[in-house]
């Protein structure tokens, strides 16, 4: 094992793969929110919008200016953000227990809060396949307390992960089993779905079937002592990088080991790739959004029906 930096080498294939070139230390972008969780950085707008849980409030920086603004509140208690194939955000409100997409006109759409007719616990994370198909996690993190949401008895009575159907908008069960699922992301192929289980401290992968229901999956990483993953992201290699709270950011190989690790000085929640490159990591991290540029660039965004990078 070597550390460089923010960089915790303990593989070397993190080194041969150029993981450990990038800057030197973190950059502090903001340092006052609550609970700061899902970064999403827009393309269009060169800004990052990030969700500050407990002060119900969706914050935005701009890259070119550094200036950080409110973006939207109150916001549900949003956590999670991605985008759409047309660009438009999807968001996991926990407070409002839903999934929701913000129109180009700023108009907001509910996509779900209800499964089988019982009101969904506190939406967590979410991504989109090329398609349309939204698969989503949804423990009950916002509505155990008023902190993160509001304090109310779940009616589903456990943790899944669903999707959303492009077509008729209808919400199935995609899997279960968790203990509280977190983050969700899809491989660059669209082949497999990875999951975040916070409380059982594991990853688990699924095959995608062509219809969109999972294989009965397995786990990909499982984590050593008190460290409990949140949410997850690809780089253009294959390694999948994933926010593990007070061990900072984690870094797999395809085949499932652990070769490298960010150091952050909070515990982590949330990360993101973005930059004009996107090779600029966006890291929430308790109070504070932070951010590092990196010498690995994010898996590719998402494409339009044009074909156009957005």
């Amino acid at each position: 094992m070597s550390v460089d930096g923010p960089y915790e080498i303990l593989d070397d294939r993190f080194r041969a793969g150029r993981c450990a070139n990038g800057d030197s230390r973190l950059e502090v972008l903001y340092d006052d929110c609550r609970w700061a969780e899902g970064p999403l950085y827009l393309p269009a707008w060169r800004q990052v919008i990030w969700s500050d849980i407990p002060n119900d409030r969706i914050l935005r920086w701009d890259e070119a200016t550094g200036a950080v603004g409110v973006f939207r509140t109150p916001a549900g208690h949003s956590n999670g953000n991605t985008l759409d194939r047309q660009g438009r955000l999807v968001t996991c409100e926990q407070g409002n227990r839903r999934v929701t997409r913000t129109e180009p006109d700023g108009t907001v759409t509910v996509l779900a809060d209800r499964y089988e007719g019982k009101r969904l616990n506190s939406p967590n994370d979410s991504v989109v396949r090329s398609d349309g198909t939204v698969w989503f996690s949804d423990p009950d993190f916002g509505i155990t307390s008023d902190y993160e949401g509001h304090r109310a008895a779940s009616e589903i009575g456990a943790c899944n992960v669903y999707r959303i159907d492009p077509a008729t908008g209808e919400v199935s069960l995609a899997a279960d089993g968790f203990a509280g699922p977190n983050g969700v992301i899809l491989s660059p192929d669209e082949r497999r779905l990875y999951v975040s289980d916070s409380r059982a401290a594991r990853i688990h992968v699924y095959d995608v079937r062509e219809d969109g229901t999972l294989s009965d999956g397995k786990v990909f990483a499982e984590a050593r002592g008190d460290v409990h993953f949140d949410n997850i992201r690809f780089d253009d290699e294959g390694r999948l990088w994933a926010a593990a709270l007070g061990d900072g950011v984690h870094c797999y190989d395809p085949d499932g080991t652990l070769i490298g690790r960010l150091r952050v000085p909070e515990p982590v929640s949330n990360i993101a790739f973005g930059g004009p490159k996107n090779n600029r990591l966006f890291i929430t991290a308790t109070t504070s959004l932070y951010s590092l540029v990196m010498s690995v660039t994010g898996a590719p965004r998402l494409w339009s029906p044009t074909g156009a990078a957005l």
